[in-house]
């Protein structure tokens, strides 16, 4: 009897999860994705000490610049020329990349019906990168694959496209106030606001009304129902 109950619970969460028209959607950088390395490799190559280029990147920021304006601090003009040894230096997203709350709240989110889709700024490799490190969702793409980028509308209006969601069906989830907040509100979505990583901590913008704000991902998929109300 207990594993028939256990069988036919798993089963419900199933059912449930296939049902649900409410989807959950992550960007990557700093919401999935701790992006310390991918900047100290960009500090090594170009033989900066890391402590002085993390100042420079938290000022381009502050500034409300582009964060590849950063190169332009230390006179680097051709970093896009970079680009190969960088690839080869940082090897691609590791599983210590990964925040340590992420792969728990994803199942969290998904064993209570939530669809999960990971949309992000980032080059089309990162798909498998992310799935080979242990993070599962219904649907994953990137802005190189799909030719689109935040904050456009038409990458969100994509988004909606790949998920065959309505806009309220939709919880968009990002650090980033002026990349993922912002634009996913306005186009209907219910934004949520991840407040980690430099840009949320340096941020003199003030996000839309009703956005909910979330210090982890433990705590949003502790209150994600509170999202709809």
């Amino acid at each position: 009897m207990p594993e028939q109950a256990t069988g036919a619970s798993r089963a419900a969460k199933h059912s449930r999860a296939e049902e649900s028209l409410r989807w959950v959607c992550f960007d990557v950088g700093e919401t999935l994705i701790d992006e310390t390395r991918v900047w100290s490799t960009w500090a090594d190559i170009l033989r900066i000490p890391r402590f002085t280029f993390m100042a420079a990147f938290g000022a381009v920021i502050a500034n409300a610049q582009d964060h590849r304006d950063v190169f332009g601090v230390f006179g680097v003009q051709d970093w896009q020329s970079l680009e190969p040894q960088f690839q080869s230096a940082f090897g691609g997203f590791r599983s210590e990349d990964l925040y340590p709350d992420v792969v728990s709240a994803l199942a969290t989110l998904r064993d209570a019906g939530y669809r999960i889709a990971i949309i992000g700024n980032q080059p089309a490799r990162r798909n498998a990168e992310l799935r080979a490190i242990g993070v599962e969702a219904d649907l994953i793409a990137m802005s190189d694959e799909l030719m689109v980028y935040k904050p456009s509308p038409e990458f969100f209006d994509r988004a909606l496209e790949l998920m065959a969601a309505a806009p309220s069906e939709v919880a968009y989830v990002g650090d980033r106030l002026d990349n993922d907040v912002h634009p996913s509100s306005a186009a209907g979505m219910h934004a949520v606001w991840l407040m980690r990583g430099p840009w949320a901590r340096v941020t003199r913008d003030n996000p839309p009304p009703g956005t909910r704000a979330f210090g982890t991902l433990t705590e949003l998929a502790a209150n994600v129902e509170h999202i709809w109300e």
